[in-house]
């Protein structure tokens, strides 16, 4: 265990990302040891909380009402650019900041099987999240679709010849996730859109375990449609609001089927019918969720700094990291990797297997360390680039190993 020690204390030493650790809140009196949860729900920085004291007083405090003129209106759109550049590989124009992600998958995926009539069939996957597979089956139960299953293996994610054995004449929309919730498994967007687009339909994506961590080329890879959160990677707080892209030239033909008077093309006129604004602002519904939003001027700041490329450097080291301390310390009280060890497939989390892993949850909250549980008995370990050291990964680990001894 001293070699492995040993070795966390020489990563961090050569760590380039390390002094942003310190930009990151700690309460008062914490007895956090070690967050392993960060591809849950990201850490709050210090530039946050005076963020949010400062909008606060100042701007909601001190503006009012008047503030809507002083750009809050224009957030979704503004935010969404920046996001899209630092972050999606999306040109301007292309992402909105708006809702939640369930909302947003329910507009984009009913838009997407609308502009294909005679088209009946959407294809999905068996291990999806499940607001993933909840929002599609309720759209196929509205529309009368019949819902393409692809079974997938918790260990891995969808494979492109998969897609091409379902896809055909008759596929409005093919519907995966990234980089998959349970294993960390980063699916080929770019060969599955291919395919995807030969037998004519829509491709979206859901990124909310991959923006912020994992290098993405929505423009580039050509994505139809994308959503994602902001609470995880991009430490958006509890609850942030989501984002959606959506590409240039379908935005045109494509019509989101919750039509607010913030997606309207003259919010204030206050007319009869709905007409939609040009644009990506057509997404939008109801009134922005403005002091929602804050949290993401700091983040979008400081990943802008680190940079996406070094983060994901650092990430593919900490996930080495883990599965080093796995097979040495955990594999002997039967711990599986169930995450792929193949860099170019693996996300920002390692999924680790054990039966009766769920007891182990509370013992180790209370030992200060945080990871995830996910049904039936797999342990998220998700560290964070920008908020997690090596020490912190074998600290925490560490704790779960003697508790897999006491309980042997």
């Amino acid at each position: 265990m001293s070699v492995l020690l040993s070795r966390a204390a020489d990563l961090d030493a050569a760590d380039p990302l390390a002094g942003f650790r310190d930009r990151f809140l700690v309460a008062p009196g914490s007895d956090l040891l070690s967050y392993l949860d960060g591809n849950s729900l990201g850490r709050p920085l210090t530039a946050t909380a005076e963020l949010m004291e400062s909008f606060i007083r100042d701007q909601w405090g001190g503006r009012l009402i008047r503030g809507w003129t002083d750009g809050w209106l224009d957030w979704p759109l503004t935010l969404g650019d920046r996001l899209g550049a630092i972050a999606l590989g999306a040109a301007a124009g292309q992402t909105v900041i708006a809702d939640s992600t369930t909302v947003l998958l329910y507009k984009l995926a009913r838009a997407a099987v609308d502009a294909r009539p005679g088209r009946n069939r959407v294809v999905l996957d068996t291990d999806n999240f499940p607001t993933d597979r909840y929002v599609l089956e309720g759209i196929a139960a509205e529309r009368g679709l019949e819902l393409v299953w692809i079974s997938t293996d918790p260990a891995s994610g969808v494979h492109p010849s998969q897609v091409a054995a379902v896809v055909d004449e008759r596929t409005a929309l093919v519907l995966f996730s990234h980089v998959a919730y349970r294993s960390g498994w980063i699916s080929d967007i770019s060969e599955i859109n291919r395919i995807a687009h030969a037998a004519g339909a829509l491709t979206m994506w859901d990124l909310c375990h991959s923006a912020g961590s994992v290098p993405i080329s929505l423009d580039e890879w050509g994505v139809d449609l994308a959503v994602g959160c902001t609470y995880k990677y991009l430490n958006g707080g509890p609850g942030a609001p989501a984002f959606a892209y959506l590409r240039h030239d379908l935005q045109d033909s494509l019509r989101q089927p919750i039509q607010g008077w913030m997606g309207h093309r003259a919010s204030f006129e206050m007319g009869h019918g709905h007409e939609p604004a040009p644009g990506i602002r057509a997404l939008l519904s109801g009134t922005p969720p403005i002091l929602a939003m804050v949290p993401l001027h700091a983040n979008l700041d400081m990943l802008a700094e680190a940079g996406i490329a070094a983060v994901r450097e650092k990430s593919l080291l900490l996930t080495d990291y883990v599965l080093e301390i796995a097979d040495e310390l955990l594999a002997p009280f039967g711990v599986e990797v169930v995450s792929p060890r193949d860099p170019e497939r693996r996300g920002g989390h390692i999924t680790l297997r054990r039966p009766g892993f769920e007891k182990f949850l509370e013992p180790l909250w209370d030992s200060g360390v945080i990871p995830d549980y996910r049904r039936p008995d797999g342990l998220r370990i998700g560290p964070a680039p920008l908020s997690t050291s090596f020490t912190e990964v074998y600290q925490g680990l560490s704790v779960l190993r003697d508790l897999l001894e006491k309980h042997r």
